[in-house]
């Protein structure tokens, strides 16, 4: 195993999707973890504390979730790039951390490697039913940055891109693999590290007299500056001014938690990430997403054999949702089919964006396996009579 001096190990390899994740991490230039183990997520870590010495940075093996939730955060303001992973119950664990980064507008990336629950349930199975928690889990009005990768290519090139976004927003991403996609080992390709591109964290250039830590910008992102370089700032999880000090006002308050949704909008409308296939002709949509796009891309195979005008939309980004184009679809199609392996999530944000402009028919699965191709197929096949 050989790796360029900035850590990333380049050429063909042939990875699973955990290992691919940790690859991805290192490429993006994050150099400090905290973890927990905990099936299907322990191999991401596993590989970064072997791979970290080499590169200069550190892994730490935390009590729990909790502490390791927040140990990245203190990371970050002191300069690294930082991750923890997870799954399930450690996942619940996390949700105020998860919260804290996104009051505090802390960039970092949370992996979770989704399994069957609820509690305990299926360690080593899979299921898809974290997606609303991770947007909804912690309290309060705040917005995060979800992506689900299908396969360990998407699992490295994502995970480039979730620090990315994490840095260019001031933001916690969500890396929302399943334990398929983890667990699946495939071709991975990985370039020099030269052409892999990575979004640097945007520090300020205003002298410390002149400097607000949550003043934001054109982009409604706020500069940062790392502890210990002369700059005087506050990080706190209460309602703070752009200084970063308590404010606990109605108007701040207001001001605030908008924001924090406002600066995601470019997500949402024009920049949301997603697969799509013959949708200038489709009567019907399937939205899918992870190891469950895999399986309906054999449906709508069938489907167009079947000479039913069938059209893919993978969810790529996931949160912020997409709205604005599942909008669009749906004054033009019958019907969107949302086959999940969960008893219902995303398609409620299908619905959502559709308005009853067209039928929205889910394909649900407990988890623990996945969806027959042929389930999907039929749910198609009753979208059109």
């Amino acid at each position: 195993m050989h790796a360029d001096p900035k850590g990333v190990l380049t050429g063909v390899h042939f990875l699973d999707g955990d290992h691919a994740c940790c690859e991805g991490t290192l490429a993006a230039g994050a150099r400090f973890s905290a973890g927990y183990p905990i099936t299907p997520s322990t191999e991401v870590v596993e590989r970064f504390a072997s791979r970290i010495p080499t590169v200069g940075g550190i892994f730490i093996q935390m009590e729990d979730e909790l502490a390791a939730s927040i140990a990245i955060q203190g990371a970050v303001w002191g300069g690294a790039k930082a991750f923890t992973v997870t799954s399930g119950p450690g996942f619940s664990l996390m949700m105020e951390h998860l919260g804290y980064a996104a009051m505090t507008e802390t960039p970092c990336v949370f992996v979770n490697v989704q399994r069957g629950g609820p509690s305990t349930g299926l360690p080593t199975l899979p299921a898809q039913a974290d997606m609303m928690q991770a947007r909804w889990g912690s309290h309060g009005d705040y917005g995060i940055i979800a992506l689900c990768p299908n396969s360990p290519q998407e699992c490295f090139d994502l995970t480039v891109t979730a620090f990315n976004l994490a840095e260019e927003f001031r933001v916690p991403v969500m890396m929302m693999l399943d334990e398929c996609v983890g667990h699946m080992t495939e071709k991975v390709v990985i370039p020099e590290a030269e052409r892999i591109q990575v979004t640097p964290r945007r520090y300020t250039k205003r002298q410390p007299a002149d400097f607000r830590l949550y003043e934001p910008l054109a982009d409604q992102v706020p500069d940062m500056v790392r502890a210990g370089e002369g700059y005087r700032f506050h990080v706190t999880g209460l309602t703070h001014d752009d200084r970063g000090y308590p404010s606990m006002n109605v108007e701040t308050q207001d001001r605030h938690v908008r924001r924090l949704q406002d600066k995601l909008k470019p997500l949402a409308n024009g920049r949301a990430l997603s697969e799509t296939e013959n949708l200038e002709d489709a009567e019907v949509v399937v939205v899918s997403y992870g190891i469950t796009s895999r399986v309906a891309q054999r449906a709508l195979q069938l489907a167009r054999q079947q000479g039913i005008r069938a059209g893919k939309f993978r969810l790529i980004s996931a949160w912020p949702f997409p709205e604005a184009r599942i909008a669009e679809l749906a004054g033009r199609v019958k019907a969107f089919v949302v086959p999940e392996l969960n008893l219902g999530q995303m398609v409620h944000e299908v619905a959502r964006a559709a308005a009853g402009k067209a039928k929205v028919m889910p394909v649900t699965h407990a988890g623990g396996g996945v969806h027959p191709p042929e389930t999907i197929l039929n749910a198609i096949v009753e979208a059109v009579r």
